[in-house]
């Protein structure tokens, strides 16, 4: 159902930022006046992420503007390190492996 998983580092096509994927929706779950504001205006029946940017902005994006991150490092955000305690592998996770 989610091309993309909480931990993973994506890349916006439109907008060439990078972020993390905190919390994913079925479809679009904010209102009408936040969607009518929204610049692309995609359709609300896909996946839409939660994603912490790079610098320290979050966002809410459609599946379709998104694609993984080729870099496979950090994202600097204040608040990633305090959700994801362990980074591997080009990939963010909530627990800890030993």
């Amino acid at each position: 159902m989610y091309r993309y998983a909480i931990g993973q580092i994506i890349h916006h096509r439109r907008y060439d930022y990078r972020g993390v994927v905190v919390d994913t929706d079925g479809e679009c779950m904010a209102n009408d006046a936040w969607y009518s504001h929204n610049r692309t205006q995609p359709d609300r029946d896909q996946p839409w992420y939660r994603v912490l940017v790079e610098g320290g902005n979050e966002t809410y994006v459609a599946e379709e503007n998104l694609e993984l991150d080729a870099e496979g490092v950090r994202v600097e955000h204040p608040l990633v390190d305090k959700m994801f305690p362990t980074f591997q592998g080009g990939r963010y996770y909530r627990q800890c492996f030993n």
